[in-house]
C-alpha cells in the first residue's frame, strides 16, 4: 500500500474533489454515495478543481509516483492514502506493427489491459470504488456483473478485508465464475441476462443501505477509474494524445471516461491539444452484432438507444440497455469518430489475428475491438496517417470456450522420430 502513498504528505491527502453534479440539469451534490439526481433522475458526475490540479501536477510529479494507476491520484476522486490497491494500471502500450500491416494502418498501438491483477480493466474502476467505499464506511462490496467486474470486486474486497456479495447472470462463462468464487465471497447467479441482474441490484441497493454496490450507488466514483486508460496512453506516447482510439462498448461508461481523461489532460496542461494534429482525439466504439444498441443508433442517425436482448459470445459487453449509451453516442459524434458492430465469427477471427500478429490473447470483448478496428480501417474511417490506439481490456483465458474449437493440437503422433517425419511437419510458417 505504501507505493500508492509515497509522494503524498499530510497536506496532500485530500483529492481536488469539489463534489457531484447532474449531467442533465447541472444541480450540485456533496461527494457522498449518490448516483442519480433527485430532481431529474439524471446520472451524477464527479467535479474537480482543475485550476488547483494544474497548479501542482506535472510529468515529474506523476513519474515520482507508483507504477500503477495511482500515479494519477491528483485526478481521481479519492485519497491515495490507504487505497485498496492490487497494483492495477500502467499496463503496456504495445506498438503493433504486424497487426497494422494486416489491417492497412500506419502507427497502431494496443493498450494491453489483459495484464491487470484479475485480467481486465475492471481492476481500475474497482480500486477507486472500494477505496471510496472504505472512506464512506461501507463494509460490504457488491456489484452487478457480466464477469470481469465480479472477479475484480471479489479480489479487491478480499484485499480490503471487506465481505463481497456479487451478482452474475446464471449463464456466465465458467472461468469467470471460478475466478470470482475463489476469493471466498458470496456469488449469486441470477436466471436472466445482465440487465435483469442490474435491475435486481438497483432494487437491493435501496433495501440494504450498507452495501457498496460499486456500479450503482458508487457509480459516479467507480467510473472515474477508466480515465486512467487515457492518462497512461498519453504518458506512454511521450505526453501526447493519439489521433484516434477504438474502445469496446458495453454500458458506454468506459468510452465516455476515456474521452473525459483526454480532455482533463488538456485542462491541466499535460498535453497541448488533442491528438497528433492538435485537434480532438477521435473516439470510435465497438460492439457485437448480437448486442449493438449504440452502434445501431449511430448507423441510423438516431439519438435514441433502443434496448435489445443480447445474443453474442461477447458476454462481458452484452448490455442490452446501456446506462451511458446516449452519452457514448454524443462523444463519438462530437469527436468525428464512429460506432460499428461485428459478428461472432468476426470476433473469433479477430482474437486469432491479434494473437498471431502481436502475441496478445484477448477475451471476446477484445476480439470485438480488433474486428471493429479492421472494419473501420477497411472503410477509411480510421486513416493510415493517424496514430491509433486500440483498447484490449480483458484476457482470453476468461473466454476459452469462444476459441476452443479452433485451438487444438496440430496433430497427434506416436513418440518416435518416424512418426514426426510421417506427419510432414517442418517447423516452417504455415
Amino acid at each position: 500500500m505504501a507505493g500508492a502513498n509515497a509522494r503524498f504528505d499530510e497536506e496532500d491527502q485530500l483529492p481536488y474533489l469539489e463534489g457531484l453534479r447532474c449531467r442533465e440539469c447541472g444541480r450540485s451534490y456533496p461527494a457522498e454515495a449518490l448516483h442519480v439526481c433527485e430532481w431529474c433522475f439524471g446520472p451524477l458526475e464527479v467535479v474537480y478543481d482543475y485550476d488547483a490540479i494544474a497548479a501542482v501536477i506535472s510529468p515529474a510529479r506523476i513519474a515520482a509516483g507508483p507504477h500503477t494507476m495511482w500515479r494519477y491520484a491528483d485526478l481521481l476522486p479519492v485519497s491515495p492514502v490507504g487505497a485498496v490497491d492490487l497494483g492495477a494500471g500502467f499496463t503496456p502500450l504495445v506498438r503493433a506493427d504486424r497487426l497494422a500491416a494486416e489491417v492497412g494502418l500506419g502507427e497502431l498501438w494496443i493498450k494491453n489491459d489483459t495484464l491487470n491483477p484479475t485480467g481486465s480493466f475492471k481492476d481500475r474502476v474497482v480500486s477507486v470504488a472500494l477505496t471510496k467505499a472504505r472512506e464512506l464506511g461501507f463494509k460490504v462490496a457488491s456489484c452487478a456483473s457480466t464477469g470481469n467486474l465480479a472477479n475484480s470486486v471479489a479480489a479487491h474486497a478480499a484485499r480490503a478485508g471487506m465481505h463481497s456479495l456479487v451478482f452474475i447472470p446464471s449463464n456466465l462463462e465458467p472461468a469467470k465464475v471460478v475466478a470470482t468464487a475463489v476469493y471466498g465471497g458470496q456469488v449469486v447467479a441470477v436466471d436472466g441476462g445482465y440487465d435483469d441482474v442490474n435491475r435486481l441490484c438497483a432494487e437491493l441497493s435501496g433495501e440494504f443501505g450498507d452495501w457498496a454496490v460499486v456500479n450503482i450507488n458508487l457509480r459516479a466514483y467507480y467510473a472515474e477509474g477508466s480515465k486512467t486508460l487515457a492518462y497512461e496512453v498519453a504518458e506512454q506516447l511521450g505526453w501526447r494524445a493519439p489521433d484516434h482510439v477504438v474502445v469496446p462498448v458495453g454500458s458506454g461508461s468506459q468510452l465516455c471516461k476515456i474521452a473525459k481523461g483526454f480532455e482533463e489532460l488538456e485542462k491541466v496542461g499535460l498535453v497541448a491539444g488533442h491528438g497528433g494534429t492538435g485537434g480532438r482525439v477521435r473516439i470510435s466504439g465497438a460492439q457485437a452484432d448480437g448486442c449493438s444498441p449504440v452502434a445501431t443508433a449511430f448507423a441510423s442517425g438516431s439519438d435514441i438507444i433502443r434496448p435489445v436482448k443480447p445474443s453474442t459470445i461477447a458476454k462481458s459487453i452484452a448490455i442490452g440497455n446501456p446506462a451511458d449509451g446516449v452519452y457514448a453516442l454524443d462523444v463519438v459524434r462530437g469527436s468525428s469518430g464512429a460506432l460499428a458492430s461485428v459478428s461472432d465469427a468476426e470476433i473469433v477471427d479477430a482474437i486469432g489475428l491479434l494473437a498471431r500478429t502481436e502475441g496478445i490473447f484477448a477475451e471476446t470483448a477484445g476480439g470485438v475491438t480488433i474486428a471493429v478496428l479492421a472494419k473501420l480501417a477497411a472503410s477509411g474511417v480510421i486513416r493510415p496517417d493517424e496514430v491509433v490506439v486500440a483498447y484490449v481490456t480483458g484476457h482470453g483465458l476468461k473466454t476459452l470456450d469462444a476459441v476452443s474449437a479452433r485451438c487444438r493440437p496440430t496433430v497427434t503422433i506416436a513418440p518416435t522420430v518416424e512418426a514426426f517425419t510421417a506427419a510432414g511437419l517442418t517447423g516452417s510458417e504455415r
